[in-house]
């Protein structure tokens, strides 16, 4: 008996002596079952067992029950991150279980340009990285996230900051919504603020002022001549004359065709700048940090008009005169 017991000892001690070399070798070295780069999913609420499983169903561990042991003895009590995780490369189980707690996911870039509504990054989103638009168009009505620059506003349209944001799979709404408001706070800086104060104004009419000169241009040196002409039509009561804000009245009413038409300069909304005099209600874009900044340090000029000279230029007049003889120029002779 003591012989067939010594006999049994030493073939359990052989086969724990060749798991635990087993184990060490498996956990220890890096190991790739697959071909090329594989993306799997995390889902949120995922057991450390059911994402082991989806490892080794995808041969990106060499053990499932290794994965586990090596979890509970190194990292229990550690949480794994939800998302998608590219695998492309041999990785031990350290530095896979390492990648999964850091949250080192998939990221995409989405790039949010000068001049984009809500209605158009809505869109943009919804047919670029399958962010659903309705979900967004409701997340940006969440004023909350900027009632204290903001206590006016009926939603986040101006404060969507215009950037390219790496984003992870599963992103929802209303985290990449904060994450632009965010961009926005650290962009509109506290000197900003002061010197809005000094003329006057709240951080919504800069924004709005800021709109209106990104619409009318896309040269960055003329932005600040345009913002001239805007503070000095402010300053004297004249109405801004934007056509820019009639176009975004037109969308928001589902009537824009592509084309503004003589009945639409005199259409009733407090958007027609045409009509009404001062700003109008509220941002009509989301407007660049130059666009900000001339709307914050206008050139110093007598300017009461422009008129576009071609895609990125514009001829600045003084009075109604010499503006009626560029628009004679520059306009009417293009659509003879």
């Amino acid at each position: 008996m003591k012989k067939i017991l010594l006999i049994f000892l030493l073939i359990l001690l052989a086969i724990l002596i060749f798991t635990g070399y087993d184990f060490y070798r498996k956990a220890t070295s890096p190991y790739k079952g697959f071909d090329g780069s594989i993306k799997i999913e995390i889902p949120g609420g995922s057991t450390v067992t059911e994402i082991a499983g989806m490892l080794k169903k995808k041969k990106i561990i060499p053990n499932y029950l290794y994965f586990r042991i090596y979890y509970k003895l190194f990292h229990s009590g550690s949480f794994f991150k939800t998302g998608e995780y590219d695998f492309s490369k041999p990785l031990t189980i350290e530095q896979i279980i390492q990648k999964l707690i850091k949250g080192d996911v998939v990221l995409y870039k989405i790039t949010i340009k000068e001049g984009m509504t809500i209605d158009e990054t809505a869109e943009y989103l919804s047919q670029n990285h399958g962010i659903d638009y309705r979900k967004f168009h409701n997340s940006a009505r969440k004023v909350s996230l900027i009632s204290d620059l903001d206590a006016n506003a009926d939603d986040l349209e101006g404060y969507l900051f215009p950037e390219t944001y790496m984003i992870s799979k599963g992103t929802t709404p209303g985290d990449l919504l904060k994450t632009m408001i965010n961009n926005f706070r650290q962009s509109f800086s506290e000197s900003y603020r002061i010197r809005a104060g000094e003329l006057n104004l709240s951080v919504r009419e800069i924004l709005t002022l800021a709109s209106l000169i990104e619409k009318e241009t896309s040269s960055r040196e003329e932005r600040f001549l345009i913002s001239s002409v805007f503070h000095n039509r402010l300053r004297i009561g004249m109405p801004m004359g934007c056509d820019p804000t009639i176009i975004y009245a037109l969308k928001k009413e589902g009537k824009w065709d592509g084309d503004i038409k003589w009945k639409d300069l005199k259409m009733d909304s407090p958007y027609n700048t045409r009509i009404h005099r001062g700003l109008p209600p509220g941002p009509i874009c989301s407007p660049g940090i130059h666009s900000i900044e001339a709307a914050l340090f206008p050139e110093n000029s007598k300017y009461l008009y422009f008129v576009a000279k071609d895609r990125k230029t514009h001829y600045f007049s003084k009075n109604l005169k010499e503006h009626n003889w560029a628009v004679r120029k520059y306009i009417l002779k293009k659509k003879k």
